[in-house]
């Protein structure tokens, strides 16, 4: 079968392989994989920042298709149903953090940008019927990891006003749409005028230029300050987001793309009652209530753009450029 495989002796850094396509194992499901979607780790993995890299291992978390094939332990019936794939793997029992085997399909394992793909069967889903398989693909890792962000760890309310910083990326317009699927009042920060726009046309109020250092005197005057702010970046951005939460408010963070932050001004963190918290994806819980809202809520992934199967090269390249509004997804059967 085709896969896209790691390849660090490449200048590309990737290839497309042909693998061969090893028997299931016990209560394992096979799935023939209509669309995958790319995910920043993806691009960290070519990049060699991410841990534990092996050439040959077939890249990408998220991903789409039918079942084709099922070992004994299986129900049969589950044999042409059309699923989502659930990249979580050995959260464990705790529902507040993961265990020490937690991993993620795509890398050290084998992962979903290939034609076949086989998983544990408790990592398949029905696919949510109103969506199509380019946004279905889109939906698990980020809408997972964004769900535990806004729900989980940011317990929103409705009525609360929330801010989304770096909004353009899949976990970011996860958090607003799941954001305003609950009654949120709901704003964003980018440094691209267009990706605004975007965020408007999905509900959002209004979006702030992070680059404009005068950023957060603007929004404490439009909004008087946050509730909750949803956050991927840390680094020395921490000071502007203390400075535009309210009092007893709540900074989620499920990334630290800038870093640690240099200056910390803990004690207005410690005087405001400001709880600053982490996040990351989630429990197999998580996943099947973050399905619950999406089915619910008829919420529609957004897709950047579909790459062919063949150009997942220049689909890794746009991830690198940061240029996306939404998911970008490859195609893998036409």
């Amino acid at each position: 079968m085709k896969a896209i495989t790691l390849n660090l002796q490449l200048p590309d850094k990737i290839e497309i392989s042909d693998i061969e396509l090893s028997e299931i194992s016990s209560n394992e499901v096979l799935v023939r994989v209509k669309a995958a979607a790319l995910n920043h780790r993806d691009e960290w993995c070519r990049q060699g920042l991410y841990p534990n890299l092996k050439n040959g291992v077939v890249l990408g978390s998220d991903g789409a298709g039918i079942i084709t094939e099922v070992s004994a332990e299986v129900d049969p019936s589950w044999i042409g149903k059309e699923v989502i794939i659930n990249p979580a793997m050995n959260w464990g029992v705790d529902q507040r953090v993961q265990s020490k085997d937690f991993k993620i399909l795509g890398m050290p394992d084998n992962g979903i940008l290939a034609e076949y793909v086989k998983v544990p069967a408790d990592r398949v889903h029905l696919k949510p019927s109103h969506l199509n398989w380019a946004e279905s693909a889109a939906l698990p890792l980020g809408g997972l990891t964004a769900y535990r962000a806004v729900c989980v760890q940011g317990q929103i309310n409705e009525g609360d006003k929330i801010l989304v910083t770096g909004f353009g990326g899949g976990v970011a317009q996860f958090a607003v749409q799941f954001a305003l699927a609950n009654g949120a009042e709901v704003y964003v920060s980018s440094s691209r005028t267009e990706k605004i726009e975007k965020a408007k046309e999905l509900g959002v109020q209004n979006g702030f230029d992070y680059t404009d250092e005068n950023w957060p005197d603007k929004a404490l005057e439009e909004t008087a300050g946050f509730d909750l702010i949803i956050d991927s970046a840390m680094g020395d951005t921490l000071d502007n987001l203390i400075k535009v939460i309210k009092p007893g408010g709540r900074i989620v963070f499920y990334g630290a793309t800038k870093g640690n932050p240099k200056g910390f001004q803990a004690r207005k963190v410690f005087w405001n009652q400001i709880q600053l918290i982490g996040s990351t994806m989630g429990s197999d819980l998580d996943f099947e209530r973050m399905l619950e809202l999406v089915k619910e809520k008829k919420i529609v992934p957004v897709i950047d753009r579909v790459f062919e199967l063949e150009d997942t090269v220049q689909a890794f390249d746009r991830m690198k450029e940061g240029l996306q509004t939404g998911k970008i997804v490859v195609q893998i059967e036409k």
